[in-house]
């Protein structure tokens, strides 16, 4: 047997593997700084176009997946395993995993039905399955929200789809429910008369609809009032917290308690 000889083939043999794969990684870096370039010229004609930004992620997420399947196909024929086959075999295992994970497959469909119908976009301030955020992305499978506790958190199509979905940004006013408790002695009217005077000539409070102050209900306590203000959706906690202090500064004038 000679020695010399076999550990020369299998020299060769090793060399044209570390080829291999050296070209294989150059074709997947390569391969996925194209799939970003195509990714990125798609974007860039829906935006020229003023397709929803919505709709442009979710594009983009589903050509990104795409690409990036067929650069793992090509890389394998590149080593010489026969696609069809394997695309017989990814079909197969495609049912199984359908079968297996039919939460991920509901939560695409989900994701497709929230494109089309569009209960929310990005940008908009949504309460869903009681969380409620600022949208931040809509993906192939879960939406993605920002908290104003700056939290981010992820709920799957699926779940959105069975909720109930409060868009506070579908509309173009919001209106800031408060309540103010009058003690016994001080006259409701006059105090909803000096609450609706003020609110009206505070910064963005809207004047349409104009700001209510009624009474709410009569207890124990004396009276309290509805202290309700309305506002663009983008200075609603603006309002809430001058409204809050206002009521506190001016009631507090007539012995009346915070607002509750």
């Amino acid at each position: 047997m000679d020695i010399g000889l076999m550990a020369r083939e299998f020299s060769a043999h090793l060399v044209s593997i570390l080829l291999a794969m050296v070209g294989a990684i150059l074709v997947f870096l390569i391969g996925r700084w194209l799939i970003g370039f195509v990714v990125r010229l798609v974007t860039a004609a829906l935006t020229r176009r003023d397709v929803d930004e919505t709709l442009q992620r979710y594009l983009s997420s589903i050509i990104s997946v795409l690409l990036n399947i067929v650069l793992v196909v090509g890389i394998l024929g590149y080593f010489g395993v026969e696609t069809t086959s394997f695309a017989a075999l990814l079909a197969g295992a495609g049912l199984a995993i359908g079968a297996a994970w039919a939460g991920l497959l509901s939560n695409f469909a989900a994701g497709a039905f929230i494109i089309i119908f569009r209960p929310y976009k990005v940008g908009d301030f949504v309460a869903i399955a009681g969380i409620s955020g600022r949208v931040e992305e809509i993906g192939l499978f879960s939406t993605s929200l920002s908290t104003p506790q700056g939290v981010q958190a992820i709920i799957g199509n699926a779940k959105v789809s069975g909720e109930i979905i409060q868009n506070y940004s579908a509309n173009a006013c919001r209106r800031v429910d408060l309540t103010a408790q009058l003690p016994p002695g001080v006259d409701p009217g006059a105090a909803m008369a000096r609450l609706r005077k003020h609110l009206a000539a505070m910064p963005d409070v809207a004047e349409d609809p104009a700001p209510e102050v009624e009474i709410l209900e009569v207890n124990e306590h004396g009276t309290k009032l509805a202290v309700r203000p309305f506002t663009r959706n983008e200075t609603y906690w603006q309002v809430y917290f001058a409204t809050n202090k206002y009521i506190a500064d001016c009631l507090s004038e007539t012995g009346a308690a915070a607002p509750a």
